[in-house]
């Protein structure tokens, strides 16, 4: 799983960043300094790093420069100022995108993705069924129709489905590699997931199917 660092001293912002990251599928490790953030970096592998500009002691721009130098991590810098000096400092230091506050977290999350398609070459992990790419670096279901956001269980039970189309996967397999043997739910968890999965694929990749097979399982297929 890809793993991001969020630093902020703002825990409100933190919470935002991390939260957003969490539901879109990703790992994210929180830290509140850029004296905890070096501090996690040497015991702890990332991917990439999410940093505020404006903390005290270790600014955004020194801990950038830092996590560049020493990790050769890829870093977004959040900050509060438009100033045109503050961009060119902050890619001075080795950043890699620049957000302004407040932002979306469509906008977060679209630059997380170009930046880890742009390190980790995610197109040599790509599961395509008909009209549907789905990316299982960047965690990115992709069709004509965009990009789709979806809750990390609903990823890997697409992805799981669409590593075998046309093959029925039993409820068992289906929890035993999603949720893990030791999932203490029912096969509902299972259900409400594929319910889910439907609605969203029948309006983002109207050709691409989850069929039923009562008593047996599900399986993915394609129409037209």
């Amino acid at each position: 799983m890809i793993r991001i660092l969020a630093v902020d001293d703002d825990i409100h912002m933190l919470n935002f960043v991390a939260t957003e990251l969490r539901q879109t599928g990703y790992e994210v490790v929180e830290a509140t300094s850029g004296e905890e953030a070096l501090q996690l970096l040497e015991s702890e592998t990332m991917d990439l790093a999410v940093v505020d500009v404006m903390m005290p002691g270790m600014n955004g721009f020194e801990l950038t420069r830092i996590v560049r130098t020493e990790y050769d991590l890829p870093v977004i810098l959040l900050t509060a100022r438009h100033h045109i000096e503050d961009k060119e400092r902050g890619f001075l230091a080795g950043s890699d995108d620049y957000l302004v506050k407040p932002f979306e977290a469509k906008e977060l999350l679209y630059r997380v993705k170009a930046i880890l398609r742009r390190y980790n070459h995610p197109e040599d992990d790509l599961l395509i069924v008909g009209s549907l790419t789905i990316d299982l670096k960047s965690y990115e279901v992709r069709s004509i129709n965009g990009i789709l956001f979806i809750p990390l269980k609903e990823f890997e039970l697409l992805a799981l489905l669409a590593s075998k189309p046309r093959q029925v996967l039993s409820r068992d397999l289906i929890i035993e590699s999603v949720w893990g043997i030791d999932f203490q739910g029912d096969e509902q968890t299972v259900s409400v997931h594929i319910k889910r999965l439907r609605q969203r694929l029948e309006r983002f990749s109207p050709d691409v199917h989850i069929v039923t097979v009562r008593g047996v399982g599900y399986k993915l297929e394609v129409s037209g």
